[in-house]
């Protein structure tokens, strides 16, 4: 049982049914267990899911239940459950945030790709908008002068240029930035269909992946 409680196959609506989050089975139900100013912290989504015409599944309804109401639906085939002394309980893939209607902001992770998206493919040095393939990163103070790997200090640069300056400050070669580098601001997060760990949240998600350049 222990491994279905741990996986993290519950998608996290919030109050408007945008998906915010997603969490292990155990970390579900200690949500639906807990209340919030007298109300249930989070609902329970029963579906029910249809074949159309296609052969493609399709959402016929939705219903947010109470734990208490969750505990009396039956263990159809196919679903996880959770076995106590007493009954079979159905794990939910789908639960709603009921007191949450925000969307969390995010600050995006500091890598190679982020740095090229912040400074839309193009050298800081140059001007030049170039493919990922002709650009590295440059840290304008070099790590051996205790240049940090922080979004003020990195920029994207082209790779011959990087390479030009190596170890040196940009005024002893000559290089100007273009304009000074910022960190971005935080964005909404929201959970994206390729990051779907169980089938059924398909149905409340309609944000797809975007890959870079």
């Amino acid at each position: 049982m222990s491994e279905v409680l741990d996986a993290r196959i519950v998608l996290v609506l919030n109050r408007v049914w945008r998906g915010i989050n997603q969490v292990s089975v155990r970390k579900a139900l200690e949500n639906l267990f807990s209340e919030s100013h007298g109300r249930p912290a989070a609902l329970a989504v029963d579906m029910e899911i249809a074949v159309d015409e296609n052969g493609d599944e399709v959402l016929v309804n939705a219903n947010p239940l109470t734990w208490d109401k969750w505990i009396e639906l039956p263990v159809r085939p196919g679903d996880l459950f959770i076995q106590t002394a007493k009954m079979k309980i159905r794990v939910p893939t789908v639960i709603v945030a009921a007191n949450y209607d925000k969307v969390p902001l995010h600050m995006p992770r500091l890598t190679k790709q982020a740095i090229f998206e912040r400074d839309n493919y193009t050298c800081q040095y140059s001007g030049e908008k170039l493919s990922k393939h002709e650009l590295n990163i440059d840290h304008i103070v070099p790590r051996d002068k205790g240049g940090r790997d922080t979004w003020d200090n990195l920029v994207t640069s082209r790779k011959d240029i990087n390479s030009m300056k190596g170890n040196r400050y940009n005024h002893e070669v000559g290089l100007k930035l273009k304009r000074n580098p910022k960190s971005p601001m935080a964005m909404p997060r929201i959970i994206r269909k390729d990051e779907a760990k169980h089938p059924s949240w398909k149905h409340f998600l309609d944000i797809a992946i975007v890959t870079g350049k």
